[in-house]
């Protein structure tokens, strides 16, 4: 298991606010939690990810 932290910039408007992407890596079966966008942006970018995720075990 391990964990992978990277620091990134989100573009609200004129502001670049800190964001934080944390990826857990653990043997199993692939899963993917997306938490933080109240939006109908999240749930396109899930199933943008989990098109991406299938076309890897291809």
């Amino acid at each position: 298991m391990s964990l992978a932290i990277v620091y990134s910039r989100a573009q609200v408007g004129v502001e670049a606010p800190v964001v934080t992407v944390e990826a857990h890596l653990a043997n199993g079966l692939p899963a993917l939690t997306l938490v933080g966008l109240p939006e109908t942006a999240l749930y396109e970018l899930y199933n943008r990810c989990l098109f991406f995720i299938a076309r890897i075990y291809q």
